[in-house]
């Protein structure tokens, strides 16, 4: 549009606010940035209640005290809820300014999904305004968004296909090709362990190379693309899950590399069993599947939370077996001196008969035989019920908690790449 003047006021519930045309262009907030793009007053008009000519002022019937806060994050890029207000009332202006719920900080997202559980809105539509791709940005990202144009703006979404499985289409088609390889490459270390694997190996042994020459060109690929892309290389190369990639990797370059100087693995002593060793460290890409599946996401986010709850769990555990196993040794082996029980000729023999008989496992390799080292052994099952069912309580009520926020999210992006597809 052109705009009369070069200030642009937003009057938002009767709170005036005072712009440049530029910043209005670049503004984060998608609704008020549209405003510079429409050619006619009937266009300004479908993104605003009323506007005026005369003072190049833009009129906004909505919440004054929200849109506040709401300018708060564009300045800092933190979102959170207005004191007093509902949260279901902020979260319409959010979606009315262009704004989704990653952009609410972690703390008042929480909130807003019991809030939305209570009162049964778990598909609460985010359609009444649809949303891109690139609108789905965490704080940080929306205020960078400014700065990003061309082959930056291009990279960023390239970035977030590899990073962020749901943030589109074309990342959960991604995704989905990289579960594939993993499950593929899980098959076949576990069937390198059977014992006919060499017999068949030997009659199939090119098919076998190309299937894992497959695996891991996709995983190194994948590695190396998400290196290429990342904001930060040493926050990635520090990165958990990143190193597990690498250690996974390496060994089967190292092995092609050994059998191309004659060298083959089998008779490499020492570094031949650190090699296989390495080699299992395939099984970790299970971890993975964390980033597709709700039930893993929701088992590391429970363990994240509750890690207090678990650091006093282990604490009872072994406050528990440092006693009993003391008692256990000393009735059943070191009263005894006749006929001693063997199996409890140490406290460390014995802490693993405390173990097994407090987590009601009971192998049956190690009992005791005294009358007295079975009164004992009652009182360990007893009080191993009772002191690992205290803090499950609550590690329990966490997990149902987490596993609830998590699906709302699921169900949100479900409905972002379902509104993508239908573009």
């Amino acid at each position: 549009m052109k705009f009369g003047k070069s200030i642009c006021v937003l009057n938002v519930g009767g709170t005036r606010y005072a712009f440049t045309r530029e910043v209005i262009r670049d503004f984060p907030l998608r609704r008020v940035s549209r405003l510079h793009a429409c050619a006619t007053e009937k266009e300004v008009l479908e993104l605003c209640d009323d506007y005026d000519r005369d003072r190049n002022e833009f009129f906004f019937d909505r919440h004054a005290q929200a849109f506040v806060f709401i300018m708060l994050y564009v300045r800092s890029g933190k979102l959170r809820f207005v004191p007093g207000v509902c949260e279901l009332s902020f979260y319409t202006e959010m979606l009315y300014w262009g704004l989704e719920t990653a952009h609410l900080d972690s703390c008042c997202q929480k909130r807003l999904d019991e809030r939305m559980s209570d009162i049964g809105m778990d598909s609460l539509s985010e359609g009444d305004i649809i949303l891109s791709g690139d609108e789905c940005l965490t704080p940080e990202e929306t205020v960078q968004q400014i700065a990003l144009t061309g082959r930056t703006k291009w990279l960023e979404r390239l970035r977030k296909t590899f990073e962020d499985p749901n943030s589109s289409l074309v990342a959960q088609l991604l995704a989905s090709v990289s579960v594939i390889f993993v499950i593929v490459s899980m098959i076949m270390l576990c069937a390198s362990t059977l014992p006919d694997w060499n017999t068949a190996k030997k009659t199939t042994v090119e098919e076998h190379r190309i299937v894992e020459a497959v695996c891991i060109g996709w995983f190194t690929a994948e590695c190396i693309v998400r290196f290429l892309l990342a904001r930060d290389k040493c926050d990635f190369i520090r990165h958990p899950l990143n190193i597990i990639d690498a250690i996974a990797i390496t060994p089967y370059y190292v092995t092609m590399a050994m059998a191309g100087a004659g060298m083959p693995g089998a008779g490499l002593g020492v570094a031949g069993v650190i090699l296989r060793v390495l080699r299992m460290m395939r099984v970790f890409w299970l971890m993975k599947l964390a980033r597709h599946f709700l039930g893993l996401q929701t088992l590391g986010l429970t363990l994240r939370r509750c890690y207090r709850e678990m650091v006093m769990l282990m604490v009872f555990v072994f406050v528990a077996m440092a006693i009993y196993s003391a008692l256990a040794q000393l009735l059943e082996h070191g009263l005894d001196n006749n006929c001693p029980n063997q199996d409890y000729a140490s406290i460390p023999a014995a802490a693993w008969w405390v173990i097994i008989s407090m987590t009601t496992v009971g192998y049956g390799d190690v009992y005791p035989v005294t009358t007295w080292g079975r009164v004992l052994g009652g009182m360990c099952v007893v009080s191993g019920i009772v002191l690992l069912a205290l803090p499950i309580t609550f590690i329990y009520h966490s997990f149902v908690q987490c596993y609830h926020e998590l699906k709302l999210r699921s169900a949100r992006y479900a409905r972002n790449v379902t509104s993508e597809i239908l573009q």
